[in-house]
């Protein structure tokens, strides 16, 4: 989809489908010479509720009026939703072009909304399909404002369109993404952007750097696993601003391992990677956008498998740092992963981190599909992570630590067990987990099993949902600030 801004009218746009956005209490801004649209308002045909859709067809143009209700109540979230409803009509329609009229007073974050829940809601995978369903994907999206937003709508394209990569990687089937297929991944956005650079290194050399937790999921599977270190030092980036490193876990399947999970809906955790996806397109996002930052992604990508070789219940591993795990569930295998690469970050300077995981299905039951859980161990830092979901739609909800998640974990055989038996608060215990390994570093990890596929959530409501890239991506943007 080519997507552009200009200060023309919608009608000077070449588009031949236009939106119009239309509020509680207000009149079309702008209607044609015979006064179709707001007629079409009047009548009640076209309403101002809240994705309520018309259509009308005037001055060789065809014109959805789409409702967004409360003006007060129109965020980036609803701007996004509001915009996957006008492309599907559009779609219906067979639309090759889209201009968006954007309403009076609308603030950059609630335009740049408009483009991504457009794109986001314009993803097809269909790679696999011998005959994929031809729908009329739009071929050209313009967005027509009274002042000049070529920025704002460029950005939101290159954030949307990462987002929908890591989709892309999301719906790949695990005997195409396996790890080295996400380390190949890697490989392309170095070509594809400027400021990066990458190390990727095999299971000998995970071995090699004491990573004995990593190295102990990775043991069942036959596919190698891939550390996957990538660097950004963007133009202009203060040496001595802090160095953020974004960590993900890429379990590219997830069997459970010996404690094997049951048979109905396995096929899903070829999601399991969901985090690693997001870290990977995000910092990809950040190079083409030239942030003034630098950024450390560490990457953990294997399989979870059962095998004669594969790590046993009440096995004990010994992390990089030192730390000594006793396994007491091999289907808590992200934490291992996670404790090693959190450890090297911190080893490579990390100065704040963020770590992105499907970790636990507790997560689920807890926030369904509209938060990510968030456990930090800096206020200030927290603090952020929150105010960066917020201005990107990517909501995180803040779980507590304390003393007695701490003692829950405490090992009867090593320094710690890898999860608890008896279930009781399982996120956070899982966070508890993490934050062995990151020392004093300003962290937080969040957990996103319940944000990252099939959310049922506009305009990423089947499959990957491609969450974390946007949220990281602002984060970003606003620690280089």
């Amino acid at each position: 989809m080519n997507i552009e801004a200009t200060t023309k009218a919608p009608l000077e746009s070449g588009a031949d489908t236009i939106a119009v956005g239309v509020f509680d209490g207000e009149d079309i801004a702008h209607d044609v010479a015979d006064g179709t649209l707001q007629r079409l308002l009047d009548s009640g045909e076209a309403r101002r509720a809240f994705k309520h859709l018309a259509v009308a067809h005037a001055e060789g143009r065809r014109w959805i009026v789409v409702g967004l209700g409360d003006r007060a109540r129109f965020d980036g979230d609803r701007a996004r939703v509001a915009a996957a409803a006008v492309h599907a009509r559009a779609r219906e329609l067979s639309a090759a072009a889209l201009c968006w009229e954007v309403p009076h007073h609308l603030d950059d974050t609630r335009v740049a909304a408009l483009v991504e829940g457009t794109v986001l809601a314009g993803y097809r995978f269909d790679r696999y399909r011998n005959h994929p369903e031809e729908d009329g994907a739009l071929e050209r999206l313009v967005v027509s404002a009274h002042h000049p937003i070529d920025a704002t709508v460029e950005a939101a394209a290159v954030v949307a369109a990462a987002q929908n990569r890591a989709r892309d990687l999301q719906n790949t089937p695990s005997n195409e993404l396996t790890p080295e297929r996400l380390a190949h991944r890697a490989q392309e956005l170095v070509a594809e952007a400027d400021g990066l650079s990458l190390e990727v290194r095999g299971e000998e050399e995970i071995g090699a750097l004491g990573m004995g937790a990593f190295a102990a999921v990775a043991r069942g599977s036959e596919q190698d696993a891939r550390l996957i270190e990538l660097r950004y030092d963007g133009p202009g980036a203060d040496s001595a601003g802090p160095l953020l490193a974004l960590v993900g876990k890429a379990v590219t399947f997830d069997t459970g391992g010996i404690s094997i999970k049951p048979a109905m809906r396995m096929s899903e955790m070829k999601f399991d990677m969901s985090g690693g996806a997001a870290v990977l397109e995000a910092i990809g996002a950040i190079a083409r956008l030239r942030l003034p930052i630098r950024v450390l992604g560490v990457i953990g990508a294997t399989e979870n498998m059962p095998s004669g070789r594969a790590v046993k219940p009440g096995d004990i591993v010994r992390a990089s740092n030192g730390t000594t795990i006793e396994v007491v569930n091999t289907d808590a295998e992200g934490r291992l992963v996670l404790a090693d690469c959190l450890a090297h970050a911190v080893n490579h300077g990390a100065q704040r981190i963020v770590d992105v995981a499907t970790l636990t299905g507790a997560i689920v039951t807890t926030f369904g599909a509209s938060h990510a859980g968030l456990i930090a161990n800096d206020d200030e830092w927290a603090a952020a992570v929150e105010a960066a979901g917020r201005a990107s739609g990517e909501l995180v909800w803040r779980l507590p630590l304390h003393s007695d998640y701490a003692d829950a974990i405490k090992g009867r055989y090593a320094d710690v067990v890898n999860s608890t038996e008896n279930r009781k608060a399982a996120s956070i215990t899982a966070g508890e987990f993490l934050r062995r390994f990151v020392g004093e570093v300003p962290w937080a990890h969040l957990d996103i099993a319940g944000t990252a596929n099939d959310t049922g959530r506009q305009p990423t409501p089947s499959g990957g949902s491609g969450y974390g890239v946007r949220l990281l991506v602002e984060l970003a943007r606003r620690l280089a600030a």
